[in-house]
């Protein structure tokens, strides 16, 4: 939980997602610390699951994966199992980055990115369309990005304080 963190901890996390590549004794020197409590930190940290995995971001446009797509994602039944079935199928598309199981007149929105729009239409086609129980889908394109951030805002959690 969140408020298990202390400001040491914060500020490794902080560190690692703008830049996971410093090392334990870099971090160490930021903080004025020492190597060793460092990096017992970034083990209990990664043990509990604040750090899930170290990726390198990419720049989409040098790998020819420049068409991103928003796409709403209706289904004609929601039962348990049909919402189950449609998850267990989305997640293996690689076109599909992100997947979120949404509120609204949709029930998911799906970042899906490809090289262009006829890649875009072959998912659809190929992929999104014959899975069972698709109802409605609707896409809006990204024309510009303007914001692109992977690091959280982090903050010392509010300690509770016990009364008596």
């Amino acid at each position: 939980m969140y408020s298990d963190l202390d400001e040491t901890d914060v500020r490794i996390l902080d560190l690692l997602q703008r830049d996971a590549r410093l090392t334990n004794k870099e971090i160490a020197f930021k903080l004025k610390k020492s190597v060793t409590p460092v990096y017992e930190r970034i083990r209990w940290l990664e043990k509990e699951g604040f750090i899930q995995r170290y990726v390198a971001v990419l720049d989409k446009n040098k790998i020819d994966k420049k068409l991103v797509a928003y796409t709403n994602v209706k289904l004609k039944e929601h039962a348990l199992a049909m919402l189950k079935s449609f998850e267990k199928s989305i997640v293996e598309f690689s076109e599909v980055m992100e997947c979120n199981h949404v509120s609204g007149n949709y029930d998911y929105l799906l970042k899906v990115v490809v090289r262009d729009i006829e890649e875009y239409q072959q998912f659809v086609m190929n992929k999104l369309a014959k899975l069972p129980n698709i109802g409605t889908v609707q896409s809006g394109f990204v024309m510009t990005e303007i914001k692109h951030e992977t690091a959280y805002e982090l903050k010392m959690p509010e300690k509770k304080v016990k009364r008596r």
